[in-house]
């Protein structure tokens, strides 16, 4: 066993425990769910205290010992062991004494006089206390030790002594000991500090919840500050009925007081009087003065603020100039590259044309090789079969020696009925070619109709679908004309209501525009739209920032990727702008601003800003558009005009609408979803008739077809019925002339025919050669001429976009210019108010000099003045009225006056106090409510930390265990579960046995030692119910807790002999000799682990 407890106290292997001061920093304020605790049970390396454990006690004539001691105790673990009356409790109970604890809190006595052996006069008590390091108490005074002397007499006085290491005397007064152990944390009355063997068998006995939680909170030291807290709201609450005492004798002397007064001021001395009424009309001079001045300094600030704001328009119309030349730039730029454009397709137009030449040119070449080649080739097939014939011919001749005349003269029939056949089958040939050619041409021109019905139909679908959506825009916006402007808009509506509702826009955004806009002529409804476009369902804004509100409004209602309707930030006016200088004037037609009826002077402005619709007119008819716009000089101001069919008219441009119909300012709707309607049903009714036009079409160009392939498979036939004809011709015609003919002189003319045959095959072969060439520079030819058209084509799709740009582009440098004349005119009128308080800056710095001398004349001195002009002149006023009432009243002035003097010094005593009281109330709930927090927190972190400190010492013996902590009704439950927890239910620790009760409150005593603060912890008799198993356990937590504290000083005090305890240089064990009758003095000396192993 003594093998086993040396392994666990002094294994290598256990981690490192920190001080118990670092875990209680980590273990600050909050509740039970932020407050941890690690634990650990190795052994700690940290060095051993040094300030406020126990170096040494000695005691003389204490209780019923003559002398005990001097001994010294260890810096870790020290056990105090020995039999009954040997002498353990009194070393205890004097520790308690000497360090200034009470004689009922060590269970021995009521009085200090109980602790003087009988028949002596006193007794003394010396405890010396270690005083190192960086935390020593007045270490330059009492260095490394201090040495604490008490001395009772016999009618239980004491008195205290407290020395230096060295012997010299420091202090004889009490609250230089309070103070030390305040330093040191010493704690002799409570119970984790020193438990006495009356309190450990009071408390193991104890069956009482409230006991176990008081023990709890005095060992936590909490029931003290639990008791401070109600003293002071005891002294709050007697504090605050002197208050209202005190308020309540206040008001009777603020009364006394100013009836004291009134009487003193009623008679006042005349010449107070007059030298008041003297120093008020100086005030008055001078009053006027400073009134003068601040009119001054408010128009200084007026003028500061408008030559700010001169700064900013002149800023303002800088940017404005730079956006200006920017846009500007801007039009020049796309201007250069439509002029490049324009010209570099001038440039490639004589190019494209040469190639066209070029490619002409090179296919007519082609086909002429062509046509060299295929002749030489039919007259190649024909040498080549005129030789199979002469062959043949050449053969026939040798076998035969002659031919009859009848054969000759039936072939001559048959060769002019053939001749005859094939002049027919020729006429059938030309009249089926003809045929051939009609019916290509039939099926060309079917199919180019059929390409052009399905362009139409293509079409006709697009605008049908059109047409559909605006159908069904326009039925919904039957009961809501907001729709128009798109299904959400109504929800983005009503959520811009709800946050201006909330505050979070300055002034409520207006729009969507067109919902603000009627036209007064429904005919220009299209015109004004098409002149407007997207500012239709736009949206106007006050400043930045509510449109950073309005824009994640939008974000709501617009998914990512779709376009969002335009802001326009600008500031609201009241009024509409003044345009009537720079707007366009025609006598018959009006402007978009006159067609249209704004009731918001928001609206018409940004439109005037964005569009400048002062300057669009708008005509009705094309021709007359044309001829106001482009045949003669545009009205002044006017730069662009509308047609009612949405026309766009500039002065060298005309642009055509592709709308047909407005899409948001119609009022009209039943009208226009019936026209919508007709039309639906009208493209409807189209597609059907395309649909079977296309499908006769269809069936002609495939009937066609048939027929064409029918007269081309024809054609083919007659060709071969005239070739096979012309062969049989030419082969009677040799058998006719055979007889005739020599055979040397055919085999001749095969000879012949061979030469020819090898000529005619070598110059096809030179012919293919050259067509194949030409064929390669034809198809040249044909790639460098599709190439430029391409090059052509995309350099005209390129200008489409830039013309609309251009457009865009002259819009932006009307609109910057208009901004430009805007912000000029504004600083001219603002520069013309600013001039206007310089000027009555001018004079009123006149008239202040002018009062300034007046006031002079009456006051040299300037004087301050806190009171209007008009203030002191009443005061003027009053104070000659009451002088002149005074001249009639006499009295004791100097009786008044003392009377007086006395009630306002009462008064104001009184009055300081009660404030001084309310600031002390006040001051102390902020306290109290703050420290109540804190003290809550610190206690739910002790319960916590004292749970898990249980648990851990319990598990050490796989005990369970659980503390239950009822603040409300101040109860510690404590259930222990000595079998495993999954296996049993917990127990009252009354359902224990003694062993197992008395190792559970040592588990309990251990846990509060982890959480209480002290230099030393002593303990008497805690293994007296235990027995040998349990007795054991403790003592190795106990050990373990010391090792991992070596910085606290450990005093148990035990019956047992500790023989078993392993040797180490941290355990001191001091025995006890048992008494002896009639002995003065008692032994005693440390005894070494050597010794003791030598006496067993």
């Amino acid at each position: 066993m003594a093998k086993r407890k040396e392994e666990n106290f002094l294994s290598p292997e256990n981690a490192k425990r920190p001080r118990q001061e670092e875990l209680e920093d980590l273990d600050k304020d909050g509740d039970e769910d932020e407050c941890t605790v690690s634990f650990t049970n190795g052994t700690s390396t940290l060095t051993a205290a040094e300030v406020g454990i126990i170096e040494s006690i000695q005691l003389r004539n204490f209780m019923c010992h003559s002398m005990l001691g001097p001994f010294k105790f260890g810096s870790n673990v020290n056990f105090v062991v020995g039999n009954n009356g040997s002498g353990k409790s009194a070393v205890l109970t004097a520790l308690i004494v000497g360090l200034g604890g009470k004689a009922i809190a060590t269970n021995r006595g009521s009085s200090l006089k109980g602790f003087v052996k009988d028949g002596q006069n006193s007794a003394d008590i010396s405890i010396t206390l270690r005083n190192r390091g960086d935390d020593a108490y007045r270490a330059n005074v009492y260095g490394d030790t201090i040495v604490v002397q008490q001395h009772i007499s016999v009618d239980g006085g004491r008195s205290y002594k407290l020395k230096s290491g060295a012997g010299t005397l420091v202090s004889t007064k009490k609250e230089e000991l309070v103070a030390i152990l305040d330093h040191f944390n010493i704690q002799v009355d409570n119970p984790v500090s020193v438990l006495t063997q009356e309190m450990s068998k009071q408390f193991l006995q104890s069956k009482n919840e409230g006991d176990k939680y008081k023990f709890f909170m005095k060992a936590t030291q909490l029931e003290q500050m639990k008791e401070d807290y109600s003293y002071i709201m005891e002294t709050k609450e007697r504090t605050k009925e002197q208050i209202n005492q005190g308020e309540e004798r206040l008001t009777e002397l603020k009364r006394q007081c100013l009836e004291k007064e009134e009487r003193f001021q009623s008679i006042a001395g005349l010449s107070t009087m007059k030298t008041n009424l003297e120093y008020l009309k100086h005030e008055m001079a001078w009053a006027v003065v400073n009134e003068i001045e601040k009119q001054l300094n408010a128009i200084r600030d007026n003028i500061k603020i408008g030559e700010d704001r001169a700064a900013r328009l002149n800023r303002k119309m800088e940017e404005q100039q730079v956006r200006l030349n920017d846009a500007e730039n801007k039009y020049k730029d796309i201007q250069d590259k439509l002029e490049k454009i324009s010209q570099e397709t001038k440039a490639r137009a004589p190019e494209c044309m040469a190639l066209k030449a070029d490619l002409t040119e090179k296919k007519r070449t082609f086909n002429e090789a062509e046509v060299l080649y295929n002749r030489s080739l039919n007259e190649y097939k024909a040498l080549k079969k005129d030789d199979e014939q002469l062959c043949k011919r050449i053969e026939e001749l040798k076998k035969s020696d002659q031919s009859l005349e009848p054969e000759r003269l039936e072939r001559q029939k048959k060769i002019c009925w053939l001749k005859e056949r094939v002049k027919s089958l020729q006429d059938q040939e030309n009249s089926v070619n003809q045929e051939i050619e009609q019916f290509q041409q039939a099926i060309e021109k079917y199919k180019e109709e059929h390409n052009r019905l399905r362009r139409e139909e293509f079409d006709v679908k697009q605008a049908m679908n059109y047409n559909q959506r605006q159908l069904k825009e326009l039925k919904d916006s039957k009961t809501d004309r907001i729709k128009r402007f798109g299904s959400h808009v109504p929800a983005l509506l009503e959520a811009i209501d709800d946050a201006y509702r909330r505050g979070h826009f300055a002034h409520k955004p207006v729009g969507p525009l067109g919902a603000c806009i009627y036209p007064k002529d429904p005919e220009l409804a299209l015109a004004i739209e098409s002149c407007l476009k997207g500012l239709l369902q736009a949206y106007c804004c006050h400043n930045h920032a509510d449109e950073r509100v309005l824009q994640s409004l939008m974000k709501r209602f617009y998914p990512p990727g779709t376009p969002r309707p335009q802001i326009i930030v600008s500031e609201f006016r009241n009024e509409v702008y003044d345009v009537r200088h720079r707007a366009a004037y025609h006598p018959e037609y009006p402007t978009v601003l006159t067609a249209l009826e704004i009731d918001n002077a928001v609206v018409a402005n940004s439109l005037i800003d964005m569009r400048g619709i002062e300057t669009v007119l708008l005509i009705k008819n094309n021709s007359v558009a044309r001829s106001i716009m482009q045949s003669q000089k545009p009205p002044k101001n006017c730069r662009e005009a509308f047609t009612a069919d949405g026309d766009q008219v500039f002065s060298g441009r005309y642009y055509s609408s592709e709308n047909t119909r407005p899409k948001f300012l119609s009022r009209d709707v039943d009208s226009e979803i019936s026209d919508l309607e007709n039309e639906v049903e009208n493209k409807k009714a189209q597609i059907v008739k395309l649909h079977q036009h296309l499908s006769a079409l269809e069936k002609d160009i495939k009937h066609n077809d048939e027929l064409l392939k029918r007269c081309q498979l024809h054609y083919k036939e007659l060709k071969m019925k005239i070739r096979k004809t012309i062969s049989e011709i030419r082969e009677l015609e040799n058998i006719e002339e055979h007889q005739s003919v020599d055979i040397a002189t055919l085999e001749d003319e095969a000879e012949e025919n061979k030469i020819k045959m090898k000529m005619v095959e070598k110059n096809m072969e030179q012919q293919k050669e050259n067509m194949e060439h030409f064929k390669s520079l034809k198809i040249e030819a044909e790639n460098k001429y599709d190439a430029m058209k391409l090059k052509i084509n995309q350099l005209s799709e390129m200008a489409d976009p830039l013309k609309d740009e251009l457009d865009l582009a002259d819009s932006e440098v009307d609109n910057q210019k208009r901004g430009k004349r805007h912000y000029e005119d504004k600083q001219k009128e603002h520069l013309n108010t600013l001039n206007k308080k310089k000027r009555e800056l001018d004079l009123k710095e006149k008239e202040l000099e002018e009062k300034m001398s007046q006031a002079r004349q009456i006051c040299p001195e300037r004087i301050e003045v806190k009171k209007s002009a008009s203030i002191l002149d009443k005061e003027i006023n009053r104070l000659r009225q009451k002088i002149q009432a005074e001249h009639a009243s006499h009295g004791d002035r100097e009786e008044i006056m003392k009377q007086y003097q006395e009630a306002r010094e009462n008064y104001l005593d009184l009055d300081n106090k009660v404030r001084t009281l309310r600031r002390f109330i006040k001051l102390l709930e902020e306290i109290m409510i703050h420290r109540f927090k804190t003290y809550q927190q610190f206690r739910r972190c002790l319960t916590l930390r004292c749970k898990l400190y249980f648990d851990n010492l319990l598990s050490q013996r796989a005990y369970c265990g659980k503390m239950n902590f009822d603040h409300k009704s101040e109860t510690l439950t404590i259930s222990v579960q000595p079998g495993e927890g999954n296996k049993a239910s917990f127990n009252d620790m009354r359902a224990l046995s003694g062993g197992e009760r008395s190792f559970s409150t040592v588990c309990f005593i251990l846990s509060l030692w982890s959480i209480a603060e002290s230099p030393f912890r002593c303990l008497d008799e805690f293994d007296v119910y235990m027995d040998m198993v349990n007795r054991r356990i403790a003592m190795d937590m106990i050990l373990k807790m010391a090792d991992s504290q070596r910085f606290r000083q450990f005093i148990l005090l035990t019956p047992q002999s500790m023989s078993s305890l392993p040797s180490s240089k941290l355990i001191r064990i001091l025995r006890m000799s048992d008494p002896e009758r009639g002995q003065t003095t008692l032994p005693f000396r440390p005894v070494t682990q050597e010794e003791e192993d030598d006496q067993s």
